[in-house]
């Protein structure tokens, strides 16, 4: 059985080879893969010097260099982690072993049910976790403790079938969606959290990166649930509709005249589109489930060709 360590970097010559030695260390049998996504410091060539195989994306963003490894990579466990040494690589067999054994598709390093709030010197990030957590584990009826943590181990079947579609560090959020919504087994192993050593810097921008992320989970939920979100929005506009339309109705009771045609016809209009934005979620839910048994077909076929592998 095959496993690469995938470890996508963007200036990170202070730590890169630490990383590297640590999972060298800790899993000697794997394959090590640096992608350096135009890094300027030299972490290609540290990398190289150090024993990993380097490999290079010049499309800028961490989900252009996930497609790029995704793509090019074969073997059967993948471990992907960030250059940046905050992660344990202590922590990669444990993930390993729940990938090979089939316990799961893709295991997760779950920072924030141990260090992450204690190290962690940035407190919008760490409410930032907190808030997508909540939303995607209610969108999705999930429980998942630790939706962006760049430590995690996959299936061949996962690599293969997920479709990248993010190009910078939303790709985490991603991640997580496409496995719930798709039913891939998860299983999440807390790890021991640090924060970058002095002198390295993150890339993460708090409000930038935090909009793409909200972005992504808008996207994504209308994407793979487009009946709940096209209903909701016809609940609302049918909801604005009947608190101006109740006033107009007493009126007409009272004196038989309607005297606000203007408003009547404008939420009218509304209404019209609520039960139009209703029918687009039917007709979409009906081609989501489609797509679903297009997807496990597809599944199935992957499954069966990675057993002959």
């Amino acid at each position: 059985m095959k496993t690469a360590v995938l470890i996508p970097c963007f200036n990170e010559a202070k730590t890169i080879q630490k990383v590297i030695d640590d999972f060298k260390r800790t899993m000697p049998g794997a394959d090590i893969y640096v992608y350096d996504n135009n890094s300027t410091d030299g972490t290609d060539e540290i990398a190289r010097k150090a024993g990993a195989i380097v490999r290079y994306e010049y499309k800028q963003g961490k989900g252009n260099v996930v497609r790029s490894m995704f793509r090019e990579i074969d073997a059967d466990c993948y471990i992907m982690t960030d250059g940046d040494d905050t992660y344990p690589a202590e922590s990669g067999p444990e993930l390993e072993q729940e990938v090979l054994s089939g316990r799961a598709d893709m295991a997760i390093g779950d920072r924030l049910s141990s260090t992450y709030f204690t190290e962690n010197k940035r407190p919008f990030h760490n409410m930032g976790n907190v808030l997508v957590r909540k939303m995607i584990n209610g969108l999705y009826q999930s429980r998942v403790k630790d939706i962006m943590t760049g430590l995690r181990g996959f299936s061949r079947e996962f690599v293969k079938s997920f479709p990248v579609i993010s190009k910078g560090f939303e790709i985490e959020t991603e991640m997580t969606i496409f496995a719930l919504d798709s039913g891939f087994s998860i299983v999440e192993i807390p790890i021991e959290y640090r924060d970058r050593p002095e002198g390295s810097e993150s890339k993460l921008n708090t409000y930038s990166d935090g909009f793409r992320v909200m972005r992504t989970i808008f996207r994504l939920f209308r994407d793979t649930r487009p009946f709940a979100f096209f209903t909701s929005i016809s609940m609302m506009i049918w909801i604005v509709c009947l608190c101006f339309f109740i006033p107009i109705a007493r009126e007409f009771a009272i004196t038989g005249m309607v005297k606000k045609f203007p408003t009547l016809i404008v939420i009218s209009a509304a209404a019209t589109v609520g039960v139009i934005n209703f029918f687009c979620g039917v007709i979409l839910t009906v081609l989501r489930k489609q797509h679903v048994q297009r997807f496990e077909q597809y599944l199935h076929i992957l499954h069966y060709m990675t057993k002959n592998h």
